[in-house]
């Protein structure tokens, strides 16, 4: 290859996810100089193998720490791992005239077509080497892997526009390669991970000259679609080791002696391979607690018993780790789960908002996203959406935006031309219908919502918005002073007052204004006729409100869910479930990140342990509204209707003395009903319904409408219970 008299070397680092399959290589503007190299530029990387890159700046955080960003894809091109020294220096690449491209993955019909016409364009600008293996985004989420069999001229080349590109072979099936760069929002557990299975397999003789046994296992555990197979796919690819994979429930067998035979072909294998990777996923469902299996699960005692012996048997096993996941960590086996066996337990939780920014990015690089597309706000909105929620977030998205092209398909045609495809968008239209499409599975099992409710929607009340803010906002979004001023944080708050004061609402409009997680609970729907599943169903919302921090649990009418203790008669139940959740609120389990609010207008019937420090320890009165709260209020509610000149709010105010939110929201939305009856009543029988409400006969009825002073009279006199005739 023609390259430049300077070279030097560099510890390679991890990508950011944007940078995946672009063939792109950063490195800091002064080692840049010192090669003699600018942006934009061909550059060779060697470490095991050669590979070529397009040269770019890196980004501030990396500068001055004489290290290369290269994704996945280019270290495997390259035979380098994350943290390994790379050569670098300038290549001269000449314009492709043609390549062959050799598929690794399956070849359909429809992806054959593809190929023929769309993989120059996709990899328009492109350097590369034969033997490089390349990715390309078609559409939305999938993602298609080729081999570089054949360059002309030989040596680094450019695709161009008029590069002809060809592929041979149909692929075969094989597990996809995970890079660290496809998995988001997860920095802290990848690096735990790498930290104790890289490691042992990379540079054993680091452990023989400290004279300790390299770890042998690792447990995975969280909610399901967080990443936990993904992170064992991608750790298996990068440390470039045998992985096999086994689904817990393929090792059972009917045959006796037959399930444990399976288990020890599965250490065989990876013995004869080491260094390997071995990853039982669903591992609860081959190994459950053997003391409450009962006589007819013989299998799975044995299965369990076999596993033990494997892992810790009189046989070393050399350079061969387990790693195993699970959703239900508490129904594996304990002796499964000390050390020695399980060396360590990482749970792999629920991304925060950054960490959802972070999978969206990844899940939607490959889509042609419109301008108005703000990938921010949907990582904000999508509260308790792991990563499999994204995936198929995005994948609905781009089913949307494919329905609006549908309509100008012609069927009969053997393929959809070009242009139409090229000139999709996935609009925020398309991002917002998925939306209510996709449930997050972090929170699926209990009440759940994303609140819109805004502080401006809450008329009045600053006093209770000031109080909310300071405990559950500040303690949210700035635990750090808490634990710098040697304090814990306030744990609950208990919001009392008349019916219609504007409890939840309040509780709807902190959770809008945190952005926090949000479950509601009405205080009955968890009682049951069962014994013990009152109880469960606490701690089952408490659990997952642990796993989806920073969250807000919302108890409605809490008055009905915990009573006075010590009432008599038939209250057992009751008092268990106070029992729970007083232990839930104040127990040896700690609740960080988890703010508690209740709600009640009967105090008086709550039990006085929940009233005390620690527990629910804010009490928020919500008084009658002053004529200052009325007036916000009204404001509230008849921002967005259109007003007569002759509504007098001042006037208003006055009329509604003593009433609290809920009334006044009523007699807006009463006058707003009567507006309307008066509009749609006097047009004519004869007239279909539909032209009544289209086309120029709506455009009619919305300039008539107008919500007058009478119209309020009116609705004040029903609330009155005197109704008058107009």
């Amino acid at each position: 290859m023609d390259s430049g008299p300077v070279s030097s070397t560099y510890r390679v680092v991890e990508a950011l996810p944007k940078d995946v399959g672009r063939g792109l290589a950063r490195l800091d503007p002064k080692d840049m100089a010192e090669l003699g190299v600018e942006i934009g530029d061909i550059i060779e990387v060697t470490s095991k193998q050669t590979t070529v890159a397009r040269i770019m700046p890196a980004h501030a955080e990396l500068r001055g720490k004489r290290s290369v960003q290269i994704d996945g894809i280019s270290r495997a091109n390259a035979g380098a791992g994350l943290g390994e020294q790379v050569t670098i220096r300038r290549a001269a690449a000449k314009t492709a005239r043609s390549i062959v491209l050799a598929p690794t993955d399956p070849v359909t019909g429809a992806t054959r077509g593809l190929e023929g016409r769309y993989l120059t364009r996709l990899l328009d600008g492109m350097p590369m080497v034969a033997g490089d293996r390349v990715r390309v985004n078609p559409f939305g989420t999938q993602v298609r892997n080729y081999v570089v069999t054949k360059a002309v001229p030989a040596g680094p080349v450019i695709i161009a526009p008029t590069t002809s590109t060809t592929c041979e072979g149909t692929g075969q099936r094989r597990s996809e390669a995970v890079t660290y760069e496809d998995i988001g929002g997860l920095h802290k557990e990848v690096h735990r991970v790498r930290e104790i299975i890289e490691l042992p397999l990379k540079y054993p003789e680091v452990f023989a000259h400290l004279g300790i046994e390299a770890p042998k296992g690792v447990l995975l555990y969280g909610p399901p679609g967080t990443g936990k197979t993904l992170i064992a796919r991608a750790v298996a690819h990068e440390s470039n080791v045998h992985f096999i994979h086994v689904n817990g429930p393929e090792i059972i067998d009917k045959l006796y002696g037959a399930s444990e035979a399976h288990l020890r072909k599965l250490f065989e294998e990876a013995e004869r391979n080491a260094p390997a990777i071995i990853f039982i996923d669903e591992i609860d469902a081959i190994a459950p607690k053997r003391e409450e299996m009962g006589g007819q699960r013989q299998v799975e005692r044995r299965v369990v018993a076999q596993l033990l012996a494997l892992m810790d048997g009189l046989e070393a096993r050399g350079q061969v780790i387990i790693v195993a996941a699970t959703n239900i960590p508490d129904t594996v086996d304990p002796a499964l789960r000390r050390p020695g066996r399980f060396d360590r337990e990482i749970e792999i939780g629920v991304p925060d908002r950054q960490g959802r920014r972070e999978a969206l990015e990844i899940h939607s690089r490959g889509m042609p996203l419109a301008d108005e597309v703000d990938l921010d706000r949907l990582a904000a909105i999508t509260h308790g959406f792991v990563g499999a929620d994204l995936t198929a977030l995005c994948r609905e998205a781009a089913m949307s935006a494919l329905r609006r092209l549908m309509p100008d398909i012609d069927f009969n045609t053997t393929e959809i031309p070009y242009d139409k495809v090229a000139a999709l968008k996935v609009e925020r239209a398309d991002f917002d219908s998925a939306l209510a499409e996709v449930a997050p599975s972090a929170l699926r099992e209990v009440a759940t919502e994303i609140s819109d409710v805004r502080w401006d929607d809450v008329g009045g009340l600053d006093e209770a918005k000031r109080l909310l803010t300071e405990v559950v906002f500040w303690q949210l979004r700035y635990d750090d002073l808490f634990r710098q001023a040697g304090v814990r944080a306030p744990k609950g708050v208990l919001l009392h007052g008349s019916p219609g004061a504007g409890k939840t609402l309040l509780a709807k409009a902190l959770a809008g204004e945190t952005e926090a997680n949000f479950i509601a609970v009405k205080g009955p729907q968890l009682l049951s006729m069962w014994i013990g599943e009152s109880e469960r169903g606490i701690r089952e919302v408490f659990r997952k409100a642990r796993q989806a921090t920073p969250c807000i649990i919302f108890f409605d009418e809490i008055d009905a869910l915990a009573p006075r203790r010590g009432g008599g008669g038939d209250n057992q139940v009751a008092e268990r479930v106070v029992a729970q959740l007083l232990t839930e609120l104040d127990g040896i389990e700690d609740l960080k990140g988890v703010v508690v609010l209740a709600a009640t207008n009967r105090l008086d019937r709550l039990d006085p342990a929940l009233l005390r420090p620690g527990r629910l320890e804010f009490h928020v009165e919500l008084p009658a509204p002053d004529a200052a709260a009325r007036r916000a209020i009204l404001q509230v509610h008849v921002r967005r209707m259109p007003l007569d000149r002759d509504v007098n709010i001042e006037a208003l105010v006055k009329d509604t003395a003593g009433l609290v939110g809920a009334d006044i929201e009523g007699i807006c939305r009463q006058a707003a009903l009567l507006a309307i009856r008066e509009i749609i009543e006097p047009a004519p029988a004869k007239l279909p319904a539909e032209e009544n409400c289209r086309g120029e006969r709506a455009e009619t009825f919305l300039r008539k409408l107008s919500v007058t002073k009478r119209h309020f009279d009116l609705a004040l006199a029903e609330r009155d219970g005197t109704r008058s005739e107009p």
